[in-house]
């Protein structure tokens, strides 16, 4: 009886930002909505887009690029690459898209779970497309958006960071013969940052920004496709 109640008392002492923190990765996000495109089964035009907050924004700044197509949208605001590399089978596997477009790194930058080195970041991103690969699924590793500066986080220097970054992940791409696709250099100011005109808070793209995301990742997609 005592084990009881102290089971129970325990569980009244939870915060929410506990028991959510129980969930690190986020799994429970898109949990639901993933059981609806299991029901459908194999569609063999099927993308998913795997990512952070950028990813995350194509639905809010421009939905259009999703609309009468087999894109489906696996961002999560906030999320750095060893909580999308957990997430990796249930949000993109188990969909069995034809390609993953996965776009991560700047948060790992950030700090946001904890101190990364640049290893740490390709070591991630290169095991989630290893799990895509065996699993049959063409990869397109997309490079880290210009940032020459985090509001949340400032000081980090991911103006100097992130070229480098994309340079290990460009040789990672060359070497395994995956797509690489290149947001960066259209993007880019010169300052390493985000164009002004395409973002208002010099990390996240605005619409103008998504419009130019959006034929850069149909090419990479075309690509993936082409290769045998």
């Amino acid at each position: 009886m005592k084990k009881i109640i102290l089971s129970l008392i325990l569980i009244f002492m939870l915060t929410p930002e506990l028991i959510e923190a129980q969930d690190w990765a986020n799994l429970e996000r898109y949990r639901q909505e993933n059981k609806v495109f299991q029901i459908y089964g194999s569609d063999k035009n099927r993308v998913v887009f795997m990512g952070n907050s950028i990813t995350e924004g194509w639905g809010h700044h421009h939905p259009e690029f999703f609309k009468n197509k087999s894109y489906i949208n696996r961002g999560i605001s906030g999320q750095t690459t060893p909580q999308m590399l957990v997430r990796f089978k249930q949000d993109v596997v188990a969909l069995n898209p034809k390609v993953v477009v996965i776009c991560a790194g700047t948060n790992d930058i950030a700090g946001n779970t904890g101190p990364s080195t640049l290893k740490m970041i390709v070591d991630n991103i290169s095991s989630m497309a290893e799990i895509a690969l065996t699993n049959n699924i063409k990869v397109v590793i997309a490079s880290v958006h210009p940032a020459f500066d985090y509001p949340w986080k400032p000081g980090l220097k991911p103006n100097e960071k992130i070229p480098v970054l994309n340079k290990l992940l460009k040789s990672y791409c060359d070497k395994n013969e995956i797509v690489y696709l290149d947001y960066f250099s259209a993007m880019v100011d010169d300052k390493n940052g985000l164009r002004s005109d395409l973002g208002s808070d010099g990390v996240h793209p605005n619409k103008k920004g998504y419009q130019i995301m959006a034929p850069l990742a149909e090419a990479a997609i075309i690509k993936a496709l082409s290769i045998k």
